[in-house]
């Protein structure tokens, strides 16, 4: 009976070993695959794809602002969101806003807002998706279909952190982090005198 229990003791280390090492090669190999292929949620194999995924990896950390540049349907968000939630903000809200489907006349208040009386209609103070992000992201997808005095606006955001609402007298500072995209050709609008060189 002694020797039972000897050798069921040692059987008992010896799976427990195999088991301990089968968890480290496990975590060891996802860390592989995360850092080979993927970014996120975000997985791929193709030399584009794999270097975009890095930069994102590395620019996520910071307080940069973002400008992500593509076609449309090639996960522009999606790089965003992984780079939100990699980052010290993580824990903030993300708020995706499409400047294209916007109308240009209500452009002004959903991103930046507006004080109660600024229009017929206004009956009270409105938070812009820019003041609804503090200590998070705003992603302003299609950044390239917003007309240029809207651009003055998002500017001041950038540079002073600070939002204006619309009938305001005074601005209001803002602690987000500005990604954006668009699929346009940013240089060809900026030649153009559509988008601004600055922003």
């Amino acid at each position: 009976r002694g020797r039972a229990m000897h050798d069921l003791r040692a059987a008992l280390a010896e799976v427990t070993r195999l088991k301990e090492r089968l968890e480290a090669e496990n975590v060891y190999l996802r860390e592989e695959v995360r850092v080979a292929h993927g970014f996120g949620e975000l997985v791929g194999e193709s030399p584009e794809l794999v270097k975009c995924l890095r930069l994102g990896e590395r620019v996520a950390p910071t307080d940069s602002t973002v400008l992500i540049l593509g076609e449309t349907g090639t996960g522009k968000e999606h790089l965003a969101r992984a780079m939100h939630n990699a980052s010290r903000r993580a824990d903030g809200p993300f708020i995706a806003i499409n400047c294209g489907a916007l109308p240009e006349a209500l452009l002004e208040s959903m991103l930046f807002g507006h004080e109660k009386g600024a229009f017929t209609g206004a009956a009270k103070d409105h938070r812009g998706y820019i003041e609804l992000a503090p200590r998070g992201t705003a992603f302003l997808d299609a950044i390239g279909d917003m007309p240029a005095h809207r651009q003055v606006q998002l500017l001041r955001v950038l540079q002073d952190r600070q939002v204006q609402r619309l009938g305001a007298e005074r601005a209001i500072a803002v602690d987000v982090r500005v990604m954006a995209a668009t699929h346009r050709d940013l240089e060809a609008e900026m030649e153009a005198r559509s988008f601004r060189q600055d922003l």
